[in-house]
């Protein structure tokens, strides 16, 4: 039986770094994709030491052709049995500024949005023909919020949640599950920006370890640490214009 086959992007470093850690000792040939040539090159070198084989990808995903050409090459020289789409841009404004700039915008819309789509919906289809895959969308917590001070940020991953949930109803009969991971405050560099307070902050191999047992099991759902699942339920319950207003004045 042939080793499976994982592909994460954003490995460069925390979450994805992490979850690369955590598929390393399961026998799988791991292909990780980043920007940051010295920080993959570690997560590489990390993952080997536990006894991965390990492929490295270096380029920027914000190029969508390079990406999807890259992605569908990737897929047919070694077949992927399960995409975890991690890489992702962190989206607070400041509060001197009256809005995100486009540039910002754009760049946090393709990073967090239409990369993934793309490379689940290329994904999807191979898998399908094949009979069967996984693929794995990090999201956050933030889809589920009108966050004013992450507009794009809480625009991106709400509407990847909303991507997951259809893709996976349309993947269903082809046997290609569709799990949403959605991570509340991780210790991570992109965490480390946000200067509002973390509550239930966990470590980034703690949440990979969560996180790397649920895909194992099929799971379509993923919130960690499970604590937002249960304010996620609690918020939903408010009347709409006192999430606003609570929210407004945050």
């Amino acid at each position: 039986m042939s080793a499976k086959t994982i592909l994460i992007t954003g490995a460069s470093g925390g979450l994805g770094a992490a979850l690369a850690r955590a598929h390393a000792h399961t026998g799988a040939v791991l292909l990780l994709w980043g920007r940051d040539e010295v920080r993959l090159a570690q997560t590489a070198s990390e993952c080997r030491a536990l006894g991965a084989d390990c492929r490295t990808g270096l380029f920027d995903i914000r190029d969508l052709d390079d990406m999807l050409a890259r992605l569908s090459a990737q897929d047919i020289e070694t077949p992927i049995d399960l995409a975890i789409f991690n890489a992702g841009l962190g989206g607070s404004v400041s509060k001197d500024a009256i809005a995100e700039t486009p540039q910002k915008s754009r760049a946090t819309a393709e990073v967090n949005f239409v990369a993934p789509v793309m490379g689940a919906n290329l994904l999807a289809e191979a898998m399908a023909r094949r009979g069967g895959g996984q693929i794995v969308l990090i999201g956050s917590i933030a889809e589920s919020y009108p966050l004013p001070m992450a507009p794009t940020y809480a625009a991106t991953k709400a509407g990847l949640a909303m991507f997951a949930e259809a893709l996976g109803i349309r993947m269903a009969r082809h046997k290609v599950r569709v799990t949403l991971v959605s991570p509340g405050f991780i210790d991570t560099a992109m965490s480390r920006q946000v200067p509002q307070a973390k509550p239930f902050l966990m470590t980034a191999d703690a949440a990979a370890a969560i996180i790397t047992r649920k895909i194992a099991r099929g799971a379509r759902r993923i919130v960690v640490p499970w604590q937002f699942a249960v304010i996620r339920a609690a918020s939903n319950l408010l009347p709409r214009v006192l999430v606003r207003a609570i929210l407004g004045r945050a």
